[in-house]
């Protein structure tokens, strides 16, 4: 997958500034794709110089002129194509897990500390995602809304970040203490 994808993606729900679109992906797509807001501007300026969205500018008197994007029929093609092709199989790539892979030979009072930030942090994403999808449904339960949402995709897409995030959460509390348990305890079995 590529940027372009998923700056797509998130623009099928409407006409968003680089601002907006940058606030979309920090609270929605950002559970799957991470990309820094001069990398969304880039791809926004990219995507439109190929005609996959269109782009108008929006005069404000009080503040600076906008622009605003949204997709072209070029633009769900390209996404209809993308949602065709095979996907490959997801991987971790994570510093955290290989201070821990490391903890026998390394001090792990700092490991321990930032499994427990780690902890934390999806501690609020939890709480985000949950608030998101209470948005997101509105009056409806979640099974109604499964069945007769109007555009469920972001919402599957939060139900999966808030299964990481607590299965994150979970694991780097769990590994936490199995290392503090084991700091007292030098005689270990080889």
């Amino acid at each position: 997958m590529a940027l372009r994808h998923a700056v797509l993606a998130a623009l099928l729900d409407g006409e968003y500034s680089g601002y907006q679109l940058a606030k979309a992906f920090d609270v929605g797509v950002a559970n799957f794709w991470h990309a820094l807001p001069q990398q969304l501007y880039a791809e926004l300026a990219r995507l439109e110089k190929e005609g996959l969205v269109t782009g108008r500018q929006v005069v404000q008197e009080t503040r600076p002129n906008k622009r605003l994007f949204k997709v072209t029929d070029a633009g769900l093609a390209e996404l209809e194509q993308f949602a065709a092709s095979a996907s490959k199989p997801s991987f971790i790539r994570d510093d955290l897990l290989v201070k821990v892979q490391a903890a026998d030979r390394v001090g792990t009072g700092p490991v321990i500390e930032q499994l427990e930030e780690r902890a934390a942090v999806a501690e609020a994403k939890i709480e985000l995602f949950g608030k998101l999808l209470r948005q997101i449904r509105g009056e409806a339960d979640e099974d109604e809304f499964l069945l007769r949402g109007e555009r469920i995709g972001p919402y599957l897409t939060c139900l999966r970040g808030l299964a990481f995030e607590r299965d994150n959460r979970h694991w780097c509390l769990r590994i936490a203490t199995v290392l503090r348990e084991r700091q007292p305890d030098r005689h270990r079995i080889p």
